[in-house]
């Protein structure tokens, strides 16, 4: 791995609870890594020991096969900021007001000769599309602009790591997506190695080879975002990504035939489903994503409409059954149900994700759960 970083912890002085507490995870050279998870989770802590900013209290780091951070002699060795080679992109920018684009550019690299620097602002300005706005100064460009004006300053010393921490923050929320799609593609014409912080999960799934979820210091899952979709490790996962609920079910076994029993049926598909010894009696959790749930109108299950949520090409309906259970649904929006009114769905569950009964979604992980790339 190109970054590894293995069992980390920061601790802060008078606090009981570690920012950072045993993460693991691995980059390769090339990929863009993201971690995403509520305010106060340790993305950014994290983020901010790999650039060297902050401290390790254990654990290790090691960059290109280089450890910045670790034991040594009985002593956690810590490599300074300034000697990582870590390029760092901030939410505010950090531009310079009084100097052009290109001399922010150049302010990084400015050892070089002249000629040799000159040519290196050129090139990163091409490469972040803004080669015809060396003269402009930070006042007369739009957010975007400036957003791509730091990260071109930021990849001009050819840094071995990049980071970005919350860099769409200030910008619309049109915007953001779109400008995580372009950032991708700079930094993939780049070659450049990446870890991002955000709390958006559309800008996390735009930009990201791998996202890891963070909560409370620890890092519950890292993987690629269709693994975080449809095979969460931890209940924290299958709530903080995208939409959707657990219902009561209880996994059943008849010869060699499983079945999960749920409100809306049975579900077949269970290949990748525990058996029913994983829980007492077979009684767990069902994860029901909204995309799970089909509008059916012929369907025998009836669920009445408790709200609904306009989003153009479709509804995200909320839905409660006659037994009490609450689900969500993507609905075309032709079909524009009334709240109160009872419709049919069915279950088409291609991944069926269940845990313990009632289980705390905040638990972290044992270190045994969190899959992906660890070393």
């Amino acid at each position: 791995m190109f970054l590894n970083v293995s069992q980390l912890s920061v601790r802060y002085p008078g606090l009981s609870q570690a920012a950072v507490d045993g993460v693991s995870l691995g980059l390769r050279a090339g990929d863009i890594g993201v971690l995403i998870g509520p305010s106060g989770c340790g993305k950014t802590t994290l983020l901010r020991a790999v650039a060297g900013l902050e401290r390790a209290s254990a654990g290790s780091i090691s960059l290109d096969g280089e450890t910045v951070s670790g034991m040594s002699d009985g002593q956690q060795h810590h490599m300074p900021a300034e000697q990582r080679r870590i390029g760092m992109v901030f939410q505010d920018y950090a531009l310079f007001p009084h100097l052009n684009v290109g001399k922010n550019i150049a302010f990084g690299i400015d050892r070089l000769p002249r000629v040799e620097r000159d040519t290196r602002v050129a090139e990163v300005l091409k490469l972040v599309g803004l080669d015809d706005m060396q003269a402009r100064f930070p006042h007369e460009l739009s957010g975007g602009q400036q957003q791509r004006v730091a990260l071109a300053r930021a990849l001009a010393p050819r840094p071995r790591l990049l980071l970005l921490d919350e860099p769409f923050s200030n910008l619309d929320v049109d915007l953001r997506e779109r400008l995580a799609h372009e950032v991708r593609g700079i930094l993939k014409a780049a070659n450049a190695t990446a870890l991002f912080v955000t709390h958006d999960q559309l800008e996390a799934f735009a930009i990201g080879d791998v996202i890891g979820v963070m909560h409370e210091g620890h890092l519950h899952q890292w993987e690629d975002a269709y693994a975080l979709y449809h095979r969460p490790a931890t209940r924290f996962v299958a709530e903080f990504i995208g939409h959707g609920v657990f219902a009561p079910a209880q996994i059943r076994q008849d010869g060699k035939e499983v079945s999960v029993q749920t409100p809306l049926g049975a579900l077949q598909d269970v290949d990748e489903c525990p058996l029913p010894s994983a829980y007492d009696a077979g009684l767990c959790d069902v994860l029901l994503r909204a995309d799970d749930i089909v509008h059916d109108d012929d369907a025998p299950v009836k669920a009445q409409i408790l709200r609904k949520a306009f989003r153009g090409s479709e509804f995200l309906y909320t839905l409660r059954l006659a037994s009490g259970e609450v689900l969500m649904t993507h609905v075309p929006s032709h079909h524009n149900h009334a709240v109160g009114e009872w419709i049919g769905i069915r279950a088409e569950v291609d991944h069926v994700v269940t845990f313990a009964r009632g289980g705390a979604a905040m638990s972290p992980p044992a270190p045994a759960v969190v899959r992906g790339i660890v070393g």
